[in-house]
């Protein structure tokens, strides 16, 4: 649409929050205004966008491309690339550090997650991670990066400080997501993680490093498929004031929601096909889920636990943020 290209070469304006998506299946990002719940623009990326994040100071977007092998950088005032950083083949999700000077991607056809330098704009290192990285987190108190090693069903605590890895976590199951609770001073507590093949997901005792709980969600209609082979539930997170969990299930395209500390279900939520991936407003007001089998973005009343409406978005949405 002509009104959508003109609105995409514009920059945003400061400070408002913004619903950003990836169309995994296409080559774009989906710009949302949450205070209309409806679409106000795209821009183009690489092909086959997967992992976003923006940079701590607002100026940027790194955003990795699956197809191309490629990190871009996007300048959020113009809304372009400024640069694509070659990395490893497949690069999956990516985290940023605090500070903003690294970027970790974790490279699923490899063994590693790679490292970018964002002021060289390069790639710097390689850190071994197990086979088949899926996942990475940095943890609220800065000092970890999580990656998940899918091959390798396990959790590999990076250190930030030293770039290298220094413990892992057994799963028991192939890690998909991770939702971080963090304890006092940010440091992770437990962490939640769905398992491919489990309608549900495992609690981990970060300290202890081992599972120590299994949760499920209600069961699903008999007969029932997911969208993705293996994956009944996917998006996972833990809403911005810290009381309540959410996670997606792809076998019965719903969203759970469970209170925090105690992971009582509290309700479980209609959504659209394929419910891959969820984020938050800051204020805990919505949450945002991608149906990557509808090409919509589901908006959900965090207060009444009901959705509000369904966006449609661009092919196969998968990650989404929230930022200014």
């Amino acid at each position: 649409m002509k009104w959508l290209a003109l609105i995409a070469v514009l920059p945003l304006a400061a400070a408002p929050i913004r619903i950003y998506v990836t169309n995994s299946a296409g080559d774009s990002v989906t710009i949302i205004d949450p205070a209309s719940n409806r679409v106000m623009g795209e821009f183009r990326v690489s092909r086959n966008p997967h992992g976003i994040v923006p940079s701590p100071d607002g100026k940027r977007f790194y955003i990795s491309s699956e197809a191309e092998n490629v990190l871009d950088v996007v300048d959020r005032s113009s809304l372009r690339i400024i640069r694509r950083v070659p990395i490893g083949q497949r690069p999956n999700n990516i985290a940023i550090t605090p500070d903003g000077r690294r970027v970790y991607v974790c490279i699923r056809s490899g063994s590693t997650v790679d490292v970018v330098d964002t002021a060289s704009l390069e790639k710097v290192k390689s850190v071994p991670v197990g086979d088949a990285p899926h996942n990475v987190y940095c943890t609220a108190d800065g000092k970890w990066m999580l990656a998940t090693s899918m091959g390798g069903k396990k959790i590999t605590a990076i250190d930030v400080a030293t770039e290298s890895p220094e413990f892992e976590i057994p799963l028991g199951g192939i890690p998909r997501p991770i939702a971080i609770d963090p304890g006092p001073g940010g440091a992770p507590a437990r962490l939640f993680v769905p398992l491919s093949d489990l309608h549900g997901f495992v609690v981990v005792d970060f300290a202890a490093r081992r599972v120590v709980n299994r949760v499920l969600l209600p069961d699903a209609r008999a007969g029932a498929q997911p969208l993705i082979a293996h994956t009944l539930a996917h998006g996972i997170g833990r809403s911005p004031d810290g009381r309540t969990l959410w996670v997606t299930s792809l076998l019965d395209n719903s969203v759970s929601v469970f209170s925090l500390p105690d992971l009582k279900r509290l309700a479980t939520l209609p959504v659209g096909n394929a419910p891959d991936w969820l984020t938050f407003l800051p204020d805990s007001r919505r949450c945002y889920v991608s149906n990557a089998g509808s090409d919509s973005v589901s908006a959900i009343d965090m207060t009444s636990l009901h959705e509000l409406t369904r966006i449609p978005v661009g092919k196969m949405p998968k990650r989404l943020i929230a930022a200014e």
